[in-house]
Parts: C-alpha cells; sequence; structure tokens
C-alpha cells in the first residue's frame, strides 16, 4: 500500500484571519515552533505565510511588522492536497511549485499540513514501505513503480 498523506501530515495547523498583522503571525510562529501559519479568510483556508515571506516582508517594506497586514505577503492561491492522495504525489507537487508546505484539505475543509520536514520525520516508514512494494512486485514480475 502507498503511503498517502493522512499518514504523514499535521493535523494541527496554526492559522490567522488574513487582517492579522505580521507582527502577530511571527509571534505565533515562534511560539508554536513553525515555519508557517495558514491564512484564513471567514475561517476558510486563504493563502499561507512562511518564514521566509515574513522576512522578506520586512526587508521589501522597511516597515515595522505592526503595520504589516498578513493578507499582503501570503501566498495566495493555497496549493493544496487531499488526505487520500500519495506522499508520491506529494513530492512532486512540491517540487513542480518549488514550495516546502501544501495545505491538507477535504471537502472544503483544512484537515492539516504536510511539509518537508513531516516526510524527513516519516522517512524510515516511507523507505521501508517502498522496499517492501519494490520486493512484491518483483515476485510478481512487474516493475516497482507501475501503477
Amino acid at each position: 500500500m502507498c503511503a498517502r498523506v493522512a499518514d504523514v501530515m499535521t493535523e494541527d495547523v496554526v492559522t490567522a484571519d488574513r487582517s492579522t498583522t505580521l507582527e502577530v503571525v511571527a509571534e505565533w510562529m515562534l511560539h508554536n515552533d513553525v515555519g508557517s501559519v495558514v491564512v484564513t479568510n471567514d475561517g476558510s483556508p486563504y493563502g499561507i505565510v512562511t518564514e521566509s515571506d515574513v522576512v522578506m516582508a520586512g526587508y521589501r517594506t522597511g516597515r515595522p511588522f505592526a503595520d504589516i497586514p498578513t493578507q499582503k505577503v501570503a501566498s495566495h492561491p493555497l496549493v493544496t492536497v487531499e488526505p487520500r492522495q500519495s506522499v508520491r504525489l506529494v513530492v512532486e507537487r512540491m517540487r513542480t511549485e518549488r514550495i516546502k508546505k501544501l495545505v491538507v484539505v477535504e471537502a472544503l475543509e483544512m484537515r492539516g499540513i504536510v511539509t518537508t520536514n513531516d516526510l524527513i520525520d516519516h522517512y524510515g516508514e516511507l523507505t521501508r514501505e517502498l522496499k517492501d512494494v519494490r520486493q512484491r512486485r518483483r515476485r510478481r514480475g512487474g516493475s516497482a513503480f507501475e501503477s
């Protein structure tokens, strides 16, 4: 069985309304030891702000973080993935989109987030699973990468 997003995602997601200031978002990142905050609009996922976004906004504007609304720096539209999708798809999306975080959405509701750190944390499990899949397919005479 191929690993699914639900197997590796983080369910506890730090969120902030899009009107929240960057100062508050930066504080929440530090307090919660996370590298991003999902920005919401009326409770629905709207975008994402990463540590890099915070630093870049401060550098480019020269303004205090308290004067910068989060919606001005949030990456939007949000790139999402569903919990049932494969980890392999996540890795490919991260590579092609050049991002490190995907918000997990199901039936238009946020279920979690999957990050490169989540993939690293589950690396051992994922490589064992890949090895098992390859062995089963070799015994059946097929390629380890067939669908």
